[in-house]
């Protein structure tokens, strides 16, 4: 019996991979944000908060997070 790994497993989880994670919560979390700006004047009669504005710049920290992503994970391994 050998201790080779099963070939079905997946491997150990790469740092990159955390990365991917963070970067589409960020974006996720920005465009909720996004959407809660649009839909505060519409529930409420009050101007939407400077929280919300806050968040809803993590929507394009996050798409570039992502970009960062996919250009450092599609390089080539020599």
């Amino acid at each position: 019996m050998t201790n080779s790994p099963d070939p079905a497993s997946p491997g150990p989880r790469r740092s990159g991979d955390r990365l991917l994670h963070v970067a589409l919560a960020l974006f996720g979390i920005g465009i909720l944000a996004v959407i809660g700006i649009f839909l505060t004047p519409i529930v409420s009669d009050s101007e939407p908060g400077l929280w919300l504005y806050c968040l809803a710049m993590l929507a394009p920290v996050g798409f570039l997070l992502a970009l960062v992503f996919a250009l450092w994970s599609g390089r080539r391994v020599r």
